[in-house]
């Protein structure tokens, strides 16, 4: 029996994707007619009951943000899509923009009209112009069928989707940094409190929804939020959208229900990853991104699913699994990591800015044999706590999260090229 389940990703690939007609021979905008023929109480009703966490890396209810947003008075209200997907090892949102990106448009749709919004933006990533060309196309030909524009299916329902170009900055994938990208403003994080469902884009309440989140309302509100429920784990409903890459035998995109699956399921599996490339070792995987924790060949048998994962010190994070064999250095590996952090920060806070210099020149003495002490190595674990604790927002407090992870799986290698006689002289 097939480990996938084609929810989200259901018809991709299979018809044209800008074509309304092709997307409703898939069922498409069955959900938006639903939707305008519900109150946008039982809307939230359904997401709540579907547990739908957030896919974009934080897991936030969308239920619980949804709900929040309806109580708040103030209008206009605004619909943003989180689609500045920068997370290295991860391109699932990729799929539904250029595929399915009629799925996405419907789901914020829906959005729109629970919260009686009159415009929606969709923030993409800089990198990915061929597909903001295609997105702009498929709004185009949504509103010559009526499913988007003015009076929506004849409800008197008027809404309408921008398309925002990112310029390639990894921090913009922050809510609050793309909401100040979006007003043209530098793209930073924000002070929080006040939350984005209270004051966010142009100081209005906001609903900050990733690309797989808002491609997954449909399904919720056709099937329902139990039996949505139903299909992945008892505390998080629905299937996730998996990247597979690095050293798999397979990479691509994979849909699976949350809680069925395991990880050595998602790597090893002949429909998933088909194990390692060329018959090598696995030495490690890298979860959710950069900003992700390494887990070892001991953790394989842990369920994939956001509960399961947290038990093990791991995490479902944005959905990538970066696979690496046996002839990769981990010292090697997290200067890479470093190094792409280094690149990123905003240079807003000094723990995030200085914290990565300082952690890849130490990282770097680490690889060289003898150039290390032991002084090295408590520096290296005293940033990594600074870090964590002191940095401004979740680009430097999760910075260090792969190399906290990796010092616990592998501290043989960390401690190797570390001078023994500096350390005795100490």
């Amino acid at each position: 029996m097939s480990k996938l389940m084609p929810l989200v990703s259901e018809g991709a690939g299979k018809i044209n994707p800008l074509s309304v007609s092709d997307y409703i021979g898939v069922g498409g905008y069955q959900a938006l007619k639903k939707a305008v023929g519900m109150t946008p109480e039982q809307v939230i009703g359904e997401v709540k009951k579907a547990k739908l966490l957030g896919r974009g890396g934080a897991a936030y209810p969308s239920g619980s943000k949804w709900e929040h947003l309806l109580h708040i008075p103030e209008t206009p209200k605004y619909i943003v899509c989180n689609a500045d997907e920068g997370e290295p090892g991860t391109f699932k949102d990729k799929l539904i923009l250029g595929k399915l990106p009629l799925k996405l448009i419907e789901g914020i749709t829906i959005a729109g009209f629970v919260f009686g919004a009159k415009a929606g933006y969709i923030y993409v990533r800089g990198e990915y112009r061929k597909i903001q060309k295609q997105l702009i196309q498929a709004i185009e030909n949504a509103k010559k069928e009526n499913y988007l524009g003015d009076n929506i299916l004849g409800k008197g329902f008027n809404f309408d989707i921008h398309i925002i170009s990112g310029a390639g900055a990894y921090v913009c994938g922050e809510n609050s940094a793309l909401l100040n990208s979006t007003e043209g403003k530098v793209g930073r994080p924000r002070i929080k409190p006040p939350h984005l469902a209270e004051v966010g884009l142009f100081l209005q309440p906001t609903l900050v929804n990733n690309v797989e989140s808002l491609s997954s309302i449909p399904a919720i509100v056709l099937k329902g939020g139990d039996e949505f429920l139903k299909i992945g784990h008892p505390d998080s409903g629905g299937t996730k959208l998996i990247c597979l890459s690095g050293h798999s035998a397979k990479t691509g995109v994979f849909e699976i229900p949350l809680g069925k699956v395991t990880i050595r399921d998602a790597i090893y599996d002949a429909e998933m990853g088909g194990g390692v490339k060329d018959g090598k070792k696995l030495k490690f995987f890298h979860l959710g991104g950069q900003s992700g924790p390494i887990g070892s060949p001991d953790q394989l048998d842990t369920v994939y699913s956001y509960t399961d994962l947290r038990k093990a010190g791991l995490g479902v994070g944005s959905g990538a699994i970066v696979v690496m064999d046996e002839s990769v250095s981990i010292i090697e590996y997290l200067k890479g990591v470093t190094e792409f952090f280094i690149h990123e920060s905003c240079g807003k806070c000094v723990p995030c800015r200085e914290g990565n210099k300082q952690l890849y020149a130490i990282l770097q003495k680490l690889s060289v044999p003898g150039a290390a002490t032991e002084n090295d190595l408590s520096n290296l674990r005293r940033l990594v706590t600074t870090m964590t604790a002191a940095s401004f927002c979740g680009l430097g407090q999760t910075a260090a999260v792969a190399l906290n992870t990796a010092w616990k799986l592998f501290k043989a290698e960390f401690e190797a090229n570390v001078s023994k006689t500096a350390a005795a002289a100490a």
